[in-house]
């Protein structure tokens, strides 16, 4: 058997799963398809010309260096091919995203061959993903005294790749398709269980509406009644799009409803219509923007006031909605995109313009946004080689200045690190700024996305901007089996190639870590004024800014060290009061999103903007309870303002954690790790000495809104409730229902408990261990009569409970404890009523390979109460994840049940669960 005749085998597995050849991005593969084209009696050649010529993935891969290369020939005379004329050829060079083709066409460009070099140089305009080797060769060219080589530089500098696109229709007719009523998780478009083959575009489809075939058929039923316009998927009543930017999940919607991006590679859509009666997730409509999406804010249900303009509430305090207008399944509605406008037949319903920006048409019209942030790379490269201004072609960035008015958090980190900004010039919120990345993190299942993209731009090496970055496998660190023995070691294998920090080393020198990759994003950034890009929604950092991404956006910060948007208005948090001893901070976490709803009638403040928190005296490790959970406040990010000693503190744990990680061998040549502690060691002695303190806003800073959260009114702990069965389908699975413990009654039956995942920290392991001895002090022993679930976060957490005898403690108590030379092979699909100690990483809460079974009620410590998330329905009951703090969850197990508030106070007396106090300092400029 050789190569193509296992390809063909493939392609008649995948047949009986009702899909078509996988795109070649091997060059052995499409070598031997060469090999079969050039032989003209060749019983394969005619399947051969259509793989070559359809379905060869472009950018970086092996597979695009070999067609480039065979496409070279055919241009040049050497190879002739019938079906493939040079004109054909340079055709398919255009479409091949930069890398091999862009060599071989700058090769023919920069030759002898006058009339080729013309073609060539045709084609070369229209590209964007140019790098340095490339554009080199071009100055050098033109030094020479290249008459082709200005002519290309100076089309570049006019930006005639993005000029002589055609423009976006006026009008776009869409036929509407409600996905589901209420928020919609990126879940519902790509499910984690699925995450495994999310690189394979056509299979990961199958999995649209969580392989809900129903839907499916009515997605393309409407499809087939309207041809001539696009469904655009909505959320009615809710937000589209929360829980991550998952960029498989736009993907998805693109693969069904979108627009071919080339007919030359297949599988990869643009431009999805995806709307909301809230909008659509902050970080899912920046991932909407990368394929040049539209992505729209309906508000067709609002609030009813009464006369005295405030909510009008029912008799359980939920404001009361009124319908403005119908998006039902099946209504044609037109987008005007000049107006700017929503319009169904000729009655206006919606402006819209907040989706039509200047920036985001020229996303698309240029088929995505990447192609708009290296165009501007390529035109000012080549306006600076040819010595003059940049031309104005891309809409100038929006730049707000607000004479004394001062600066949030946020807007003094971006005006730090922004590029390409009126020189002198203070920005505020609103503005659009290209800023530098200091730190990327990449985690396991978007990672071979992520490494698509990086080909797909033809990007081979980490940007040298960039301070560290790191690929981790924490959220396939559940279960080792062969799908992830298949994906993980070839993507830390690219990645590590690439130029970052990998969890699993492809030599072999360490052993294989798979620590939660917001933990140590947030031990190895050094830096409060950074910067940081993650592909996860909970990359949130205590230190610095960080945004969750998607993977394409993570490539493009690997790619180039920047990221582009607007600077995100800022809402202030505060603390008052004192904490009762017997509160833990996740109660101070949910606290706070019940009090800030309270305060404004239900609105969600928080909603797309940055969450400013004074923190003021709590460390990293806790301090990122608080940030994680703004994902869930659906914030677009959350800034830390630290006292200076308590910044110290935090870098001095980081430095000891990266520390760890250098002695364990995960340097690279470039020592990047040791550039981080150095950069830490730097930052303190700036913070010791006063030369530099640690950020804080101005005192005549503005903001959206300023939240006090009084610390008095939290006696007792709180509990984020799915609330699975309230008769308003739109009021499920929100994040919003925070209840109190005393609810419950101490009735409320607990079939499974999860410590676990980026919500904990070491502290919660060490709480966890005292509660295990109180309980066993008070009544002899410790019975479970619920499974625990327990994952600490990394590994070097582990090894410090290890040193303070803390793990021993744990030991003790559990029925099974990981073992890293024998990692699980299977999905456990049953639980006993003990303790598991379960191998570092995201577990239950990530959702793709380990579940609680379905139907049970799980009380948690993590991040997701979705449906099907943590826990999947059964036929008799819905399962539900109900999120509380570490010490409610271990005594939840314990019983089997909620505990009374009672029960709780005595089984954490004696615990320090917290030493948060408001600062008494005043935290501003």
């Amino acid at each position: 058997m050789n190569i193509y005749n296992d390809y063909i085998k493939e392609i008649e597995e995948r047949k009986a799963l009702g899909l078509h050849p996988k795109p070649i991005d091997g060059a052995e593969l499409l070598s031997k398809i060469i090999e079969q084209i050039k032989d003209l009696d060749n019983e394969y050649r005619e399947d051969s010309l259509n793989f070559f010529i359809y379905n060869v993935l472009p950018g970086t891969t092996s597979a695009a260096g070999v067609k480039a290369k065979f496409l070279k020939e055919i241009i040049l005379g050497e190879t002739v091919v019938k079906e493939i004329t040079p004109t054909f050829a340079f055709e398919q060079l255009s479409h091949m995203k930069g890398g091999p083709s862009v060599e071989v066409l700058l090769d023919l460009a920069l030759g002898d061959n006058i009339e080729i070099a013309k073609e060539a140089a045709a084609v070369l305009k229209t590209q964007v993903f140019l790098y340095e080797a490339d554009t080199t060769r071009l100055e050098e060219a033109l030094k020479n005294g290249s008459e082709i080589a200005k002519d290309i530089i100076e089309s570049y500098a006019k930006a005639e790749f993005f000029t002589k696109l055609p423009e976006i229709d006026e009008e776009i007719q869409v036929v509407t398709y409600i996905a589901g009523i209420g928020d919609i998780s990126t879940d519902l478009l790509s499910p984690g269980g699925d995450a495994h083959s999310r690189s394979d575009r056509e299979l990961h489809g199958q999995c649209l509406f969580e392989h809900n075939k129903d839907m499916q058929n009515e997605l393309l039923a409407l499809k087939e009644k309207h041809p001539d316009k696009r469904v655009m998927l909505i959320a009615e009543k809710g937000t589209m799009g929360v829980g991550s930017s998952r960029m498989s999940g736009v993907n998805n919607v693109a693969l069904w409803t979108g627009i071919e991006s080339s007919p030359y590679v297949p599988f990869i859509n643009i431009a999805p219509v995806i709307a909301g009666t809230n909008g659509i997730s902050p970080i899912f409509l920046t991932t909407v923007g990368v394929t040049g999406g539209i992505g729209l804010d309906l508000k067709n249900w609002v609030k009813q006031k009464d006369a005295d303009g405030n909510t009008i509430v029912d008799e359980d305090g939920e404001p009361i909605l009124k319908e403005t207008y119908s998006v039902k399944t099946g209504t044609v509605l037109t987008i005007n995109t000049k107006e700017k406008k929503l319009y169904n037949g000729d009655e206006e319903l919606k402006d819209i313009s907040a989706a039509f920006t200047p920036q985001k048409m020229e996303f698309m019209k240029a088929g995505g946004s990447y192609a708009v942030v290296f165009g501007k790379k390529l035109q000012t490269f080549a306006a600076k080689t040819l010595g003059i201004e940049v031309p104005q072609v891309y809409a100038p960035s929006k730049e707000i200045t607000v004479e004394g008015q001062g600066l949030t958090a946020v807007e003094k980190i971006f005006n730090k690190n922004a590029v390409g900004t009126t020189p002198g010039k203070t920005l505020h919120a609103g503005s659009d700024v290209r800023v530098e990345v200091n730190i990327v993190g990449s985690q396991d299942t978007t990672g071979l996305m992520t490494s698509q993209e990086l080909e797909m731009m033809a990007a081979t090496v980490i940007s040298p901007i960039v301070d560290g970055a790191y690929q981790s496998g924490c959220h396939t660190a559940s279960v080792w089996d062969d799908k992830s023995k298949a994906n993980i070691p070839r993507l830390m294998q690219f990645m590590n190639d690439f130029g970052l920090i990998t969890g699993r080393d492809p030599k072999g020198k360490y052993f294989p870590m798979t620590d939660v990759i917001h933990k140590v994003l947030n031990d190895i950034t050094v830096g409060d004024w950074d910067i940081i890009i993650g592909g996860d929604s909970h990359t949130r950092m205590s230190k610095g800014v960080a945004f969750g991404a998607d993977s394409g956006t993570v490539a493009l910060a690997l790619a180039t060290g920047e990221a582009t948007m607007p600077i995100p208005e800022s809402v202030k948090v505060t603390f008052k009061g004192e904490m009762k001893p017997y509160m833990d901070f996740r109660d101070v976490v949910h606290a706070t999103q019940q009090q800030m709803l309270k305060q404004f009638g239900g609105e969600n403040v928080f909603q797309g903007r940055i969450i400013e928190v004074h923190i003021g005296t709590l460390t990293a490790d806790q301090a990122f309870t608080f940030t994680d959970w703004t994902a869930e406040m659906k914030a677009k990010a959350s800034i830390c303002i630290s006292e200076d000693e308590t910044l110290i503190e935090s870098l001095e744990i980081a430095k000891g954690r990266i520390q760890i990680m250098i002695e364990k061998g995960m340097d690279n040549k470039k020592q990047v790790l040791q550039g981080l502690v150095d950069k830490a060691n730097t930052r303190i002695t700036e913070l010791k000495t006063g030369i530099k303190p640690s950020l804080r806003p101005d005192a005549n800073a503005k903001y959206h809104a300023e939240v006090i959260i009084d610390l008095d009114e939290i006696v007792e702990p709180m509990i984020a409730d799915p609330d699975v069965n309230n008769e308003d389908v739109s009021k499920r699975y929100t994040h919003d229902t925070i209840r109190p413990l005393s609810y419950y009654g101490g009735t409320k039956k607990v079939d499974l408990g999860f410590v676990g995942s980026c919500m904990v920290h070491k502290g919660d392991m060490k709480i966890l261990a005292q509660m295990l001895k109180n309980i066993e002090a008070q009544k002899g022993k410790v019975e479970f009569n619920a499974p625990l679930v327990v994952a600490p976060p990394t590994y070097n957490i582990v090894d410090e409970l290890k040193e303070e005898g803390d793990w021993e403690v744990l030991q003790k108590y559990s029925g099974f404890e990981f073992d890293d030379s024998a990692p699980k092979g299977l999905a456990r699909t049953k639980y006993e009523n003990m303790l598991y100690l379960e191998r570092p990483g995201c577990n239950l809460c990530m959702g793709n390979q380990e579940k609680a079974e379905p139907g049970d009620t799980v009380m948690a410590t993590s991040t997701r109460l979705f449906q099907g998330r943590v826990v999947k329905d059964s036929g008799e009951k819905k399962g539900e994840s109900l999120l509380s703090s570490t010490p409610v969850v271990v005594l939840s197990t314990v019983l089997g049940r909620t505990p009374t508030l009672e029960e709780y106070e005595a089984a954490v007396e004696g615990i320090v669960l917290t030493k948060f106090k408001p600062s008494q300092k005043q935290l501003v400029r």
